[in-house]
């Protein structure tokens, strides 16, 4: 009975950590979201969960039919020994095959992004990326957005 009430305090911990893309919303229209795995080493995973790691600056890109997160970092484990991962490698992203052929038809467009927007763990205890498929905004966009968030929070303090 005890056992059972450790594992799901420990589920509570591992859930609370989400590393976010603040950038991508701001610089991009987000069209279509998916889910996906990451195949990561040993110490990445455990860095992960130390929240070590920033999307700000990763993309992705398909290469013979995979899909691949670029620039992702991930700080270096401490207690790794002598096998410590590079920081900034390429990792493949797991997504099944029916969702890899509609995102790269999509990638076909012009204009058309693969951004990474959330960095998660999920209830198992996997690290998992939410990507979106992207369009770059313009400064006119930008500005327009802008100015909404700002009438927003008038309001709200207004109230």
């Amino acid at each position: 009975m005890l056992r059972a009430h450790k594992h799901t305090l420990l589920l509570r911990l591992v859930m609370a950590i989400e590393i976010q893309n603040k950038k991508a919303l701001f610089r991009y229209f987000l069209l279509e979201e998916y889910t996906a795995g990451i195949v990561l080493s040993g110490s990445e995973i455990k860095s992960i969960r130390a929240a070590k790691a920033n999307i700000g600056d990763a993309y992705c890109k398909m290469r013979n039919g995979e899909l691949f997160v670029i620039n992702m970092y991930i700080g270096p484990y401490s207690n790794a020994g002598y096998s410590q991962h590079k920081e900034r490698n390429e990792r493949k992203l797991l997504l099944n095959r029916i969702e890899l052929r509609k995102i790269d038809r999509k990638l076909k467009d012009a204009g058309i992004t693969i951004v990474p927007t959330l960095l998660f763990i999920s209830e198992k205890g996997f690290a998992k990326l939410k990507i979106a498929l992207a369009k770059g905004k313009n400064i006119g966009d930008k500005r327009a957005d802008t100015k909404e968030k700002d009438l927003r929070r008038e309001r709200e303090r207004g109230e």
